[in-house]
């Protein structure tokens, strides 16, 4: 008997020996991915960033050849673009996807939840062409037909992707509202406070780390979003000087070029992939140190 117990024992350290290395080995896979994709992407784009200098971030004129020397490789436009775009999808669908979090987590009934959560998840995995041929089709005429010029524009781009990043900040901004203790609530309750004043300088104080997190990850679905932004934003490479005016993106200019690019072209469009890497690293270091100062 003693001797079938310790079989059984040794079989069961063995299975959760191989669990725990099967488990590291997928772990050490997606780390080693994610510096793969890194030294990929910086291999074939810092060269072209040495070659070409600073005049590649400050320069306003795009003309890519496949020679280096006959073409003319500022990026200043596109970046620009680029923040423009993704900040003001940000202050669009910030407050909306905080506001609907509270309604779901501390007023919506639990039919009205029950319909609505469900609905909210489906948009996450609405295909972004969808979203850029809704954009397309209904936003751009509207804002054409409203303000003039041709519809494709900043605007549009702002409402298509405050859509878009509205699933994720909603349904984290909603957990992390659930998961503040109870006791704060009917603390504050017990004190005299109204439902709005709990959730407006209790709830959400409280919630503000996972809040902040939602909206970080809203910021890289934004910045990082490439065909619907391709389909709305007008793909124009200059500064826009009103936000019904076309702007060309990091990501849409590298989808539309890299079809044909080759040579110095491809190279410089590698190097644009640098440069959105950082400005992505650049962006969610300061979101989250912003979140650690806010909750300590």
């Amino acid at each position: 008997m003693a001797v079938r117990t310790l079989k059984r024992s040794r079989i069961k350290d063995a299975k959760g020996t191989t669990i725990e290395l099967i488990l590291l080995l997928c772990a050490v896979s997606a780390v080693a991915a994610i510096f793969l994709i890194i030294w990929f992407i910086f291999s074939e784009g810092l060269p072209f960033v040495l070659e070409a200098g600073p005049q590649f971030l400050t320069s306003s004129i795009w003309l890519p050849t496949d020679s280096f020397s006959d073409g003319s490789w500022g990026i200043f436009p596109i970046l620009v673009g680029s923040l423009i775009v993704t900040f003001g999808a940000i202050g669009i669908g910030t407050p909306l996807g905080v506001a609907c979090a509270v309604f779901l987590a501390e007023i919506a009934p639990p039919a009205v939840r029950r319909v609505l959560v469900p609905s909210i998840n489906a948009l996450a995995g609405v295909p972004s062409v969808v979203y850029g041929f809704f954009g397309l089709v209904v936003i751009v005429p509207w804002i054409r037909g409203q303000f003039g010029g041709f519809g494709t524009s900043v605007f549009a781009s702002w409402v298509i992707l405050s859509i878009m990043i509205l699933p994720t900040i909603i349904s984290i901004s909603t957990d992390s509202i659930r998961a503040v203790p109870r006791e704060y609530k009917e603390g504050s309750l017990a004190m005299g406070a109204t439902q709005w004043q709990t959730i407006r300088s209790v709830m959400i104080p409280a919630a503000s780390s996972g809040i902040i997190a939602s909206v970080i990850l809203g910021m890289g679905r934004a910045i990082g979003e490439t065909m619907a932004v391709l389909m709305v934003a007008g793909n124009a490479v200059s500064i826009p000087n009103s936000i019904f005016a076309p702007v060309s993106t990091l990501t849409a200019q590298i989808a539309l070029e890299m079809g044909y690019a080759a040579g110095a072209h491809r190279q410089a469009l590698f190097a644009m992939g640098m440069v959105l890497f950082v400005v992505i690293m650049i962006l969610t270091g300061l979101a989250n140190l912003a979140s650690r100062r806010r909750v300590t």
